[in-house]
């Protein structure tokens, strides 16, 4: 007979969609959540993103969207939903990391930020959202950063969207909450990722891991594993929080 544990983190016949997951946190969390049972649907550009997802599985599904084109994205979510019967849980984690000093960003780098980072998070949620709650159930995770909390030079456009992603989130709880859908964010360091090592490299990452009390950047994996907790039977009170995942950075 399974545990207590083991039945609160059994994801079986649920269907987890994440997005920007061909690599990186959202790999390591789609393959997670696969381990518990979850079918997982992949939104990625990558090219390989259907083979990535059969990776996991016989039965898990990548899907190329383009994530700044509203209509395609309603489309996507409806193709899903009539392909897989349900969506139990999005995870809302594609973005972009495009630096400089605020006096030198570009408006289209300020428009392409704003666009992968939170306004694709709010389109998948608004679409995603709506059938979860005709269904009376649905868990939303969105990954926010340690940038929305506290300032990081040259960040100005990827705080902007990752503190939005925070606000949107609390309305979405406090709306959609009573309604059975829970929706969190969480909050990362710097993760060693293909996206963190491009630009947290060399002397300028030596001097940041320096300032995190416990000495190092986060890992894929720490990640997910709190990402599945979000979603996981555990959790049901869980809702409108931010988690942080720094190893103290924010506290200092």
């Amino acid at each position: 007979m399974p545990t207590a544990v083991e039945r609160a983190y059994d994801l079986s016949g649920q269907v987890a969609l994440l997005t920007g997951a061909a690599r990186g946190i959202g790999l390591s969390t789609a393959t997670m959540l696969a381990e518990q049972g979850a079918r997982i649907v992949i939104v990625d550009s990558n090219p390989d993103v259907a083979q990535i997802a059969a990776s996991l599985g016989a039965s898990h599904i990548g899907v190329s969207i383009d994530v700044r084109d509203a209509a395609a994205i309603e489309a996507g979510v409806a193709d899903i939903i009539a392909q897989t019967g349900r969506i139990d849980i999005l995870v809302n984690n594609v973005g972009v990391g495009l630096v400089a000093p605020a006096v030198e960003l570009t408006t289209e780098v300020w428009d392409v930020t704003m666009s992968v980072n939170l306004r694709a998070a709010f389109l998948f949620s608004r679409e995603v959202g709506r059938h979860m709650i005709g269904r009376g159930y649905g868990r939303i995770v969105s990954l926010a950063s340690q940038a929305a909390l506290v300032a990081l030079e040259d960040h100005v456009a990827y705080a902007a969207s990752k503190a939005g992603i925070i606000g949107m989130t609390k309305v979405l709880a406090l709306e959609w909450g009573p309604k059975g859908v829970n929706s969190n964010t969480i909050s990362p360091t710097v993760i060693n990722t293909p996206m963190g090592q491009m630009t947290w490299n060399g002397a300028r990452g030596d001097s940041f891991r320096a300032k995190i009390p416990v000495g190092r950047f986060g890992e894929a994996e720490e990640v997910a594993h709190v990402v599945l907790y979000l979603v996981s039977g555990a959790a049901g009170m869980i809702n409108g929080e931010n988690i942080v995942i720094d190893g103290g950075y924010t506290i200092t």
